[in-house]
């Protein structure tokens, strides 16, 4: 039986201990080809800064290049942290994105920094953005793409952008862009990955507001840790990865770039608790264990879609998880 929800990848471009930022370019690259031949509805990248173990800061930059090295594929940003920039300029950058791939791609839109503040200020050097103007910086941005030169106070133009109808998306791990992206009609893409105990709350949250706007009815995506290995032994030892990344963070470790799996992990008082609060929600082990985990979470969630971020150390593992996590969307694995 093919999985009854589509299947989209999110990708972070990591850095393994050992690697280069081109490595992880070249892996991104043969990734995003490998879920555009397997039939994957779309393929984003997520914008962090000055962390040793992500790539995928100049997001833009890189949804160009993953967009041209594939053919059909949706690609976009999950997602562009819009206080980090001036709206005039994603607006540019996702209208040339648009224009060099029709009907392809996405714009999904945060509120963090996705980066510590030293960086965020930075980053932010002639934008004083706090939480509060999010929404005042997505409307700007969305006038933007409005058709016409002659709307009532707009003297500034996005060329390209204008016109363009480039879905936004709106991305979140609690509460507050659930209920916004309910208020204005626009689709939603929740972080299971990094923030499980929200799940469900924020997605009832989001069918709950929703007002007829861009869309007609809610649609939702979910992120999920999904590993596949042949085995549930195998899948759990690769796990261990992500595992590490989190414990690190827990004891106030920089990030650093993405380490190797361990056959045991040493946790200390309530660290295993703090690791689980982050990873809770991951479906990893063999093809069964996968799909009757993916299928109780859509069912549990009422997500549309399914969004598989897949943290391994090995560039070939990663392949083949994804590889065999096609073989359950088409019914073929199990």
């Amino acid at each position: 039986m093919a999985f009854p929800l589509p299947l989209s990848v999110l990708d972070l471009a990591p850095i393994v201990q050992g690697g280069t930022p081109a490595e992880a370019f070249a892996q991104t690259t043969a990734l995003a080809r490998l879920a555009d031949a397997r039939g994957y509805t779309r393929y984003w990248l997520a914008e962090h800064h000055a962390m040793p173990g992500i790539a995928s800061a100049a997001t833009a930059v890189l949804i160009g290049h993953v967009a041209g090295a594939t053919e059909r594929i949706r690609v976009g940003s999950g997602g562009i942290m819009l206080p980090n920039h001036a709206p005039l300029v994603i607006a540019e950058q996702f209208g040339t994105l648009a224009s060099l791939y029709p009907d392809r791609i996405d714009l999904g839109l945060g509120r963090a920094p996705g980066t510590d503040q030293a960086t965020m200020r930075a980053l932010r050097r002639a934008n004083t953005a706090a939480d509060d103007d999010f929404v005042p910086l997505l409307e700007e941005l969305r006038g933007y793409f409005r058709p016409g030169p002659d709307m009532p106070g707009w003297r500034v133009r996005a060329v390209p952008g204008e016109g363009m109808a480039v879905p936004i998306w709106l991305l979140g791990s609690s509460g507050y862009s659930a209920q916004l992206a309910g208020h204005l009609g626009l689709p939603f893409a929740f972080a299971g990955h990094f923030s499980p105990a929200n799940i469900d709350a924020a997605l009832q949250l989001y069918r709950q507001s929703f007002r007829r706007g861009v869309l007609d009815k809610p649609y939702a995506i979910l992120a999920l840790q999904v590993i596949v290995a042949p085995t549930d032994e195998e899948a759990q030892l690769l796990s261990t990865t992500q595992q590490l990344q989190v414990l690190n963070l827990a004891r106030g470790n920089p990030a650093g770039q993405i380490p190797p799996p361990v056959e045991h992990i040493d946790f200390g008082p309530g660290e295993a608790a703090a690791v689980n609060r982050m990873l809770g929600a991951a479906i990893i082990g063999n093809p069964e264990t996968v799909r009757a985990g993916l299928l109780e979470a859509a069912e549990r969630t009422g997500a549309q879609e399914i969004m598989a971020v897949t943290s391994v150390f090995d560039p070939d593992l990663r392949l083949r998880s994804y590889d065999m996590l096609a073989d359950l969307w088409a019914g073929e694995g199990g």
